[in-house]
């Protein structure tokens, strides 16, 4: 199989640099996207630009998906002109959005059917490390197309491990984010905790970050506390959504319903900014 004709589908703030790091090691790139305001990042490079997800799988050996939840998936795969509308067989789809473990299962039974493979390789990681090529890979799927996809996978990320079969990795990335929401309320309520207490916010910070809780995300997600800077870099709705995921798929922990609750209520006014932002709404 011809591993260097790649199409992409999803150009947002994660796909565009992800995209990018594909051309950068000269594989022959194509995209769609639904939004064509997207392409634009793309207008002095070499690519091919195709109509339909239909038209990008049957030019291309491996379609990749980077899209934001099921319904996106669902559209991409079923909708009119999509990947499961093509006659192409023998191909590779890897789906590195984050969704859930059934959705998973269910494109690739219709992918199967139709004599093409499906991975499900979703990844940990923001802007900076999609822009540097060191996300963190964690994969579903065959071993044998895994083994195939590698050379893709190192130019997405510095780690790529398939960890079970489809929507494994789906899985992993939900626990892994479930965690992430653990961190970010934790910190937000130690600084929120300590402040009432008289403790500057940078002096809790110093001395989390020079003990064994010190890690990079405390250390970004604090400073961004202490500059008032919540942009996002992971949005608080992202959280919401993957809380919710984990919760249908079948966790029900005190710390993740807890989560769950504190997130979903910061929604409407915070959804858009940083999961960090979440300080905001806590009261003690």
């Amino acid at each position: 199989m011809n591993l260097t004709k790649i199409g992409w589908i999803g150009l947002g703030k994660m796909g565009v640099p992800m995209a990018q790091n594909l051309l950068n090691a000269n594989f022959d790139l194509s995209l769609y996207n639904r939004s064509k305001k997207a392409l634009a990042n793309f207008e002095d490079r070499k690519v091919t630009i195709f109509d339909t997800p239909k038209a990008l799988l049957t030019a291309c050996e491996v379609v990749i998906v980077m899209i934001s939840d099921d319904q996106a998936v669902n559209e991409v795969f079923c909708g009119e002109n999509g990947l499961l509308s093509a006659e192409a067989k023998g191909k590779i789809v890897i789906n590195m959005s984050t969704v859930s473990a059934e959705i998973s299962r269910k494109m690739a039974a219709l992918l199967n059917e139709n004599g093409n493979e499906y991975i499900d390789a979703p990844v940990s990681g923001s802007l900076k490390q999609a822009t540097e090529g060191t996300l963190v890979i964690m994969a579903g799927g065959n071993a044998e197309v895994f083994d195939q996809l590698i050379p893709i996978f190192n130019c997405l990320g510095k780690l790529a491990l398939r960890v079970g079969e489809i929507g494994a990795g789906n899985s992993a990335k939900l626990a892994i984010n479930a965690l992430l929401s653990f961190h970010a309320l934790g910190l937000a309520e130690a600084i929120k905790f300590a402040t009432e207490k008289g403790i500057e916010p940078s002096t809790l910070l110093e001395l989390i970050n020079n003990s064994a809780l010190g890690n990079p995300f405390m250390k970004i997600k604090g400073d961004a506390i202490l500059q008032d800077n919540y942009d996002a870099v992971f949005a608080l709705k992202h959280i919401v959504k993957d809380l919710q995921l984990a919760k249908d798929a079948g966790i029900n922990s005190p710390l993740a319903n807890t989560a769950l609750q504190a997130f979903t209520n910061a929604q409407s006014e915070l959804g858009e900014e940083d999961i960090i932002s979440i300080y905001k709404k806590l009261s003690l």
